[in-house]
């Protein structure tokens, strides 16, 4: 499913026109980029939770060369299914 047709379902769900689903998406999205933006997370009960992981700097190896090279530490977005999400799935 691609954003386009996430839109139409939600659209038809909700019983919303697609501009307001696709306005309403958005500001999810902005929302969730917002808050993880400020280290903070964001949890939905039931679905699942979005936070910021923390990864420190390792050593690597360059596959070309095999020389070896520092990986810096870095932020990356994490998302962690929910009970009710990950038992809907099975």
């Amino acid at each position: 499913m691609n954003k386009k047709e996430l839109i139409e379902k939600m659209a038809d769900k909700a019983g919303l026109k697609k501009t307001e689903a696709e306005k309403a998406l958005k500001a999810f999205e902005e929302s969730v980029v917002d808050a993880l933006k400020n280290d903070d997370k964001v949890t939905l009960v039931g679905f699942g939770t979005f936070a910021v992981s923390e990864r420190k700097s390792r050593k690597g190896r360059n596959p070309q060369t095999g020389e070896e090279i520092n990986i810096p530490a870095k932020k990356a977005p994490k998302f962690v299914p929910g009970k009710l999400f990950k038992d809907s799935v099975k």
